[in-house]
């Protein structure tokens, strides 16, 4: 038990650090204007045949399903992946689907530890949607949509969780985190997307930066803003 909790938190440091140099700015000088956040050229690589379909199919919703969807940006959906491997997560559980692209993005991860992803969805087009991308990712068979309204539906969630992934309605993230953090095993992560202080509901920050029982940092907030929070043993 010690060990993994060193190594969840080692992992932490590492990506928080690794968050810091890619905001650094390079030798030759200041970033570029037209692109503060574009400092070094990062592409996810392939490591097989499964992850090339994936990474195809995140490629294409990110070009062509962006607008008016409400998907991360890259440089976040590369983050949750970080984390995703750094736990070893098994079972994720996202709140807002919307057109899969987080979802894959996590499935990158739960492919290879024969984990699942549980999402949930308002919208009946956009969970359409990531159905069919889903579907062409070849990850649908470890992926389970459920429609409504999640402030009742993840009351059917039971299992342990790994990763919990914030991305609905703001001011329902501290319903969300009330009920399903003691699902959360010791050492997995809650992840809230949109946690800059114009978006963020004060009340979310502030259960998740007095709970004795997680660690908490914040990436990414010259952008959407993007909080961390592991689950201490």
């Amino acid at each position: 038990m010690l060990r993994s909790s060193v190594l969840v938190l080692a992992a932490c440091g590492m990506l928080v650090f690794a968050d810091s140099v890619c905001r650094a700015q390079p030798p030759g000088g200041p970033r570029q204007r037209g692109n503060p956040r574009a400092v070094f050229e990062v592409k996810t690589l392939p490591k097989d045949d499964v992850e090339k379909r994936i990474l195809e199919v995140i490629e294409e919703v990110g070009r062509n399903q962006r607008a008016g969807n409400m998907i991360v940006p890259e440089e976040d959906g590369r983050l949750l992946r970080a984390w995703a491997e750094a736990v070893g997560a098994k079972h994720v559980v996202e709140l807002g689907t919307s057109v899969g692209y987080s979802g894959l993005w996590f499935c990158l991860v739960l492919k290879k530890t024969g984990g699942k992803l549980t999402t949930f969805e308002i919208n009946e087009k956009r969970a359409a949607m990531a159905r069919e991308n889903f579907e062409k990712a070849g990850v649908s068979d470890i992926v389970t949509i459920v429609l409504g309204d999640a402030h009742e539906t993840v009351k059917q969630v039971k299992e342990p969780i790994d990763v919990l992934f914030l991305d609905a309605d703001k001011t329902g993230y501290l319903d969300y985190f009330e009920k399903l953090s003691p699902l959360v095993r010791p050492g997995g992560v809650v992840i809230a997307h949109n946690m800059i202080p114009s978006m963020a509901d004060p009340r979310f920050v502030k259960a998740i930066t007095t709970n004795p029982d997680y660690e908490t940092v914040f990436l990414h907030m010259d952008a959407s803003g993007v909080s961390v929070s592991v689950k201490k043993h």
